[in-house]
């Protein structure tokens, strides 16, 4: 099956995020009622997090069996479990702590408190990767263009493996963990989730040809489908044709 690309615009952040919780119950729900099963790669950052939120909030929430849903990350910060900026520990807060999850399904990156360095935990993920279906991986958007923790023109990109660890990172905390290109793109279906004008240029330019060293949004694609979930603000500079309003 050929993959399709989809771009729905939202008219505000708002509205984006209870729109994407719904759409994300349906497809889970559609995956269970497939395969009895279903996985998703979490994100971070502002909307994400109130994805999660609005998920938790949801008189349809309860129709996902989240017993069998397999959590995994799209990346996290290599900082102690406690840290308020891991992303797990947001997730957690958002949604994973007001549904009856299985903690043997819920797959985080390991803490620099668990292991000595994020090569470590890289590599450590990656091994439980491996034979995972995902059904789908949500990402945000940089203004920078960056996804996950691949930022423009940074070694991690250039990564072969599932997962790498990265150093320096442009955006605090410096040391992190995250998908490559390679997991990401083995997904059925990728999200990207953005919201704000500070994002439109990049978003602009990653549907509009740029190069994935320079803007990493340009280089994630699911098996089936990508789906940027956009407000009017972060759609811009996306091509009128490419638009679908909501």
């Amino acid at each position: 099956m050929m993959s399709k690309t989809q771009i729905v615009v939202h008219s505000t952040a708002d509205m984006l995020a209870c729109a994407a919780a719904a759409r994300l119950i349906t497809t889970l729900v559609d995956a269970q009622q497939t395969r009895g099963t279903a996985s998703v790669a979490l994100t971070g950052g502002g909307v994400g997090i109130a994805m999660l939120r609005a998920i938790a909030s949801s008189p349809a929430r309860d129709a996902v069996d989240w017993g069998n849903v397999d959590i995994w990350w799209g990346d996290e910060r290599f900082v102690p479990r406690a840290d308020s900026e891991r992303n797990e520990r947001q997730a957690r807060e958002a949604l994973l702590d007001h549904v009856r999850i299985n903690e043997t399904r819920v797959h985080h990156f390991a803490a620099s408190d668990e292991l000595a360095v994020a090569e470590l935990a890289a590599e450590q993920y990656a091994t439980a990767l491996d034979r995972a279906w995902l059904d789908v991986v949500l990402l945000g958007v940089g203004p920078d263009g960056h996804v996950a923790s691949l930022f423009p023109e940074h070694p991690a990109l250039h990564e072969g493996g599932l997962t790498a660890a990265v150093h320096g990172s442009p955006k605090p905390p410096p040391n992190r963990t995250t998908l490559t290109f390679s997991a990401i793109n083995r997904a059925e279906e990728v999200w990207l989730i953005a919201a704000g004008e500070a994002k439109a240029a990049m978003i602009g330019a990653a549907l509009s040809g740029a190069g994935p060293m320079q803007v990493p949004a340009a280089g994630v694609r699911g098996r089936t489908r990508t789906l940027w979930l956009l407000d009017r603000a972060a759609a811009a500079q996306v091509p009128a044709p490419l638009r679908t309003p909501f």
